[in-house]
């Protein structure tokens, strides 16, 4: 059953795209590989290989994440290769890499949606509210080819299934309209992550990423559409984006676009990408190597660093606003580790 059939010239499924790779590499998958051998891999002009795989199932129930139970994501991998997403360790999967080929291979589940709608139609689903874009940025670039998302956000609304949407992508405010529709629901919410506004910070931390100032006017604009969308700072990267000043630049920033801070988290580190990150720090700021050894002992900072701050935080609210209450009941912990 998880072989392609004789005559299916559809793409493979995700299990067979891990034997591929495990076989021959990422080169199994790209120039050579077509309907025969399981390919459908395609390179793109942002240097990334986009590789077409089927779904057996899309709505993913999660364990010890605290806002959702249930979870989509459209695509696996993400060009914008944030060295601290916590996603990176979920490509070793596939027999894929946490490093750069988290974010130069990506999968892409072209069924993903037809199967959404028959999950989403079961008498036993009983509409909790799911995190889209959890994992992997659900507007990612290559969304604009896809509109996998979109047709995501189509089928919540039909089956009235509430959502709370996290992204990174300015591209999101070409759904506004359906999003404004899906706020409709109760539970539903939008949060951009913007975890720095200094432009320097932001283009080291996360190479592919749009600049802050544009996300924090795409929540603006989706604010302005009616859609329940506030700014989440996550993740905080000690010794880098910790900083008091950025921290308070990044809240005046957000107040200047009129938009508010809905929440914000420290940076955890798990297995896969710790090690892609500690590597990533060692040639970037080696000077930090020591402290984190001593902050990461275990996945996540100590809780007495990050009461700290969020101190740091919440006085930069305090004194720059806009206050998270103008905005209805965002979902703030959902993508605490993108």
């Amino acid at each position: 059953m998880e072989e392609p059939l004789l005559f299916d010239m559809g793409p493979p499924t995700t299990r067979r795209i891990a034997d591929l790779v495990k076989e021959g590499g990422v080169a199994a998958l790209t120039e050579e590989a077509g309907p025969k051998t399981g390919g459908y891999a395609e390179r793109r002009a942002d240097a990334a290989t986009y590789q077409e795989v089927r779904c057996r199932s899309a709505l993913n129930c999660v364990k010890g994440m605290r806002y959702f139970d249930w979870t989509l994501n459209p695509y696996r991998g993400c060009t914008h290769g944030c060295h601290y997403c916590y996603a990176r360790r979920y490509h070793s999967q596939f027999e894929l890499g946490a490093g750069d080929e988290f974010a130069s291979v990506i999968l892409v589940k072209t069924n993903f949606v037809e199967v959404l709608r028959r999950e989403l139609a079961r008498a036993s689903w009983t509409r909790d509210v799911i995190g889209l874009g959890t994992a992997t940025d659900c507007y990612q670039p290559i969304e604009g080819h896809y509109k996998l998302t979109r047709r995501t956000l189509e089928a919540l609304i039909e089956f009235r299934s509430p959502a709370g949407v996290i992204t990174k992508g300015p591209m999101i405010v070409r759904d506004k309209s359906l999003l404004a529709t899906l706020c409709e629901i109760d539970g539903s919410s939008v949060v951009v992550s913007v975890p720095c506004s200094d432009d320097e910070v932001t283009a080291r931390l996360e190479p592919g990423t749009a600049p802050p100032r544009q996300r924090l006017r795409a929540v603006r604009e989706l604010l302005d559409a009616g859609v329940n969308a506030g700014v989440l700072m996550s993740p905080i990267v000690p010794g880098i984006s910790s900083k008091p000043r950025l921290i308070e630049q990044t809240v005046k920033d957000a107040a200047a676009a009129g938009v508010p801070i809905v929440g914000s988290n420290v940076m955890h580190l798990q297995g896969g990408t710790r090690e892609h990150f500690t590597a990533w720090l060692s040639r970037e700021f080696p000077q930090l190597v020591a402290g984190y050894r001593d902050l990461y002992k275990k996945d996540y900072a100590p809780a007495s660093y990050c009461t700290e701050v969020k101190k740091v935080v919440q006085a930069a609210r305090t004194k720059h606003g806009p206050d998270s209450r103008d905005i209805r009941a965002v979902r703030s912990g959902s993508g605490s580790a993108r």
